[in-house]
């Protein structure tokens, strides 16, 4: 049986029809819906599915989520306000802005994201499905609806937060939030395209994708705030 994590992590609680983190069923949900949207992909994931997995019924799944496209929200929702929760705990008491930066780039582009107060939650498969599947949360034609419902609010939080540390080293930067959305884009659109389309990228994944990375996003960020 999965623990339940001492510290929370808020969601909407528009994108649920019933607290998936207040019940066993609902904690099995989340974490089989992670293994099998990053296994299969968001296309061929269902209900009909997940019922399977979790060896229980479509009807128990839609008494938690509304539809797939919802969960999938949830699910990226979740990571950004976990991101969030790691930006404020690593860069606790750290008053250099330059310094907190270099701490969110490691952040974006650490290999490993293991946390063990939330043993429901594979962050790594998790973090699998950012990079592959988390533009189709907001790539639709109810984009704007979604956003009057306050649905990313987690990933708006975060760049206010990390945009706010441009602020501190760089006062009269025109576009820290411009800036810091265009990082955490970059970090996992380098990672894809190394996997993927390499031809997009000189990064290297089989020469260790995340260095490169962040070695790419620090001279991309800090080559501008610095000029």
């Amino acid at each position: 049986m999965a623990s339940i994590a001492t510290i929370q992590i808020n969601v909407n609680e528009k994108l649920f029809l019933r607290n998936p983190e207040h019940t066993e069923l609902g904690r099995n949900i989340i974490s089989n819906s992670i293994i099998l949207i990053e296994k299969i992909g968001f296309e061929n994931f269902t209900f009909k599915k997940l019922a399977a997995e979790i060896k229980s019924t479509e009807a128990s799944i839609y008494r938690y989520f509304e539809n797939k496209h919802k969960l999938l929200i949830y699910l990226v929702s979740w990571y950004w306000s976990w991101m969030e929760y790691q930006v404020d705990f690593q860069t606790n008491n750290i008053e250099d802005p330059e310094k907190k930066l270099d701490i969110v780039i490691d952040i974006l582009t650490q290999t490993s994201r293991f946390d063990p107060q939330f043993l429901h939650i594979n962050e790594d498969a998790l973090y699998r499905i950012v990079i592959d599947e988390s533009a189709k949360a907001y790539l639709t034609k109810d984009v704007d609806a979604d956003n009057k419902e306050g649905f990313f609010l987690g990933y708006k939080s975060l760049c206010r937060k990390l945009a706010g540390f441009v602020i501190e080293m760089k006062p009269d930067f025109k576009y820290p939030r411009g800036l810091m959305s265009t990082l955490i884009e970059a970090s996992h659109h380098q990672k894809f395209f190394s996997e993927h389309l390499p031809s997009l990228t000189e990064v290297s994944e089989s020469e260790g994708g995340s260095g490169e990375v962040s070695e790419y996003l620090r001279y991309l960020i800090f080559q501008l705030l610095k000029n």
